[in-house]
């Protein structure tokens, strides 16, 4: 029997990345979708929003440490 892989820390950032970006494009999706219904929930678009800015700031957050330090 093969025992199973373990992810290293960079794969396991980047897996983690993957899933923040799809959420970010999901949550995109359904403040678009609101906003082209007209829904009149102010409430929920801010909170919508408020989440897509705090997962911005998370995927950034994780390629920073993902991206190599090259001092010039």
């Amino acid at each position: 029997m093969n025992a199973p892989h373990e992810l290293n820390h960079e794969e396991v950032l980047r897996v983690k990345l993957g899933v923040l970006k799809r959420e970010h494009r999901d949550l995109d999706d359904a403040i678009a979708a609101m906003a082209e219904r007209g829904t009149s929930d102010q409430l929920a678009m801010i909170r919508l929003k408020k989440r897509k800015l705090a997962l911005k700031d998370q995927i950034a957050r994780i390629e920073d440490e993902l991206t190599p330090d090259i001092i010039a």
